[in-house]
């Protein structure tokens, strides 16, 4: 039973505008669910749009492990200038012709950032350095060196090419991708280290984020949508669970041992992520995870 006064077990799937930050939409959420307990799985920068998942009450318990599912973007990538955020939003440092980048050439420079790579995250960027943000130490004129970190680019595709031209003649670029990657993954330091392999700078004017694990910018709601809808746009805990982990239906005994943090044995579903425990009456009760056969919680919902 929920006690009173407090908001809605569930996952919203916010359509996030460009212009205002992640933080801003975790408080608009706050103040339609009625409660302080809302939070949100993978921040996208004020500039991006799109998929933001939001989790409201038990449901934030969820998004740890959503965070670390897949993502699907699609963006815009100007070659032949840098800038000092790897977007749009910062100031221009360098600018360079691209007249002789040839399709093969970004083709070549593209496969090289595909599949398992090594990535430098953008130095204005969240990430702390003993305590202080990346973006901070930056703004406050420190040099800064991020260590690389691994990272999977599954998909890294061209739609379309553009000439543009910079403000002082010289000619760019524009390409318009998309890119399928793991969590942690920067686009905009993907459109840094292409413009780097090519000689010519890069980084991105577009960003719209289309899916986040099972959720996806068509089951979506804007902020404004959200202001008369919200009560039936909260997507169940149980439903969001079942959507985004695999499943497993346990009888009673299993679920009363489960709950009682004792491990039993595994499904052997053979997946290495989380898995969605449900009872006989379909409830949720928590997400485990197998190791050596036996399955063991890692955050029970009743």
């Amino acid at each position: 039973m929920k006690r009173k006064g407090t908001g809605p077990d569930g996952l919203v799937i916010v359509d996030k505008p460009a212009g205002i930050t992640s933080h801003t939409v975790v408080s608009r959420i706050r103040r339609l669910a009625g409660t302080r307990k809302v939070g949100h799985a993978g921040t996208l920068d004020p500039m991006a749009t799109g998929v933001l998942v939001i989790g409201c009450e038990r449901a934030t318990r969820l998004l740890g492990h959503l965070a670390l599912t897949t993502k699907t973007y699609q963006a815009t990538i100007r070659l032949g200038q840098a800038t000092v955020t790897d977007d749009a939003e910062g100031e221009v440092t360098a600018t360079a012709s691209t007249a002789g980048v040839t399709p093969e050439a970004v083709a070549a420079g593209i496969a090289a950032l595909s599949g398992d790579i090594q990535q430098t995250p953008s130095k204005v960027s969240a990430i702390k350095i003993d305590g202080k943000r990346s973006y901070t130490r930056v703004r406050d004129g420190e040099e800064v060196e991020l260590a690389a970190r691994p990272v999977t680019v599954s998909r890294f595709e061209v739609h379309e090419r553009r000439e543009a031209l910079a403000e002082d003649g010289t000619p760019l670029i524009d390409l318009d991708v998309t890119v399928e990657c793991t969590s942690g993954t920067y686009i905009r330091a993907l459109a840094r280290d292409l413009g780097e392999s090519l000689g010519v700078g890069g980084h991105l004017t577009a960003l719209r984020r289309t899916r986040v694990g099972p959720y996806t910018v068509a089951g979506s709601h804007t902020l404004e949508e959200l202001e008369t809808t919200f009560a039936a746009s909260v997507l169940p805990i149980a439903t969001a669970a079942a959507a985004a982990f695999p499943r497993w239906d346990v009888d009673a005994e299993q679920a009363r041992l489960l709950v009682n943090g004792v491990r039993i044995d595994a499904p052997g579903l053979g997946v290495d992520e989380p898995i969605a425990v449900f009872d006989p009456d379909g409830r949720f009760l928590a997400l485990i995870e197998e190791r050596g056969g036996r399955a063991r919680s890692l955050a029970v919902f009743v």
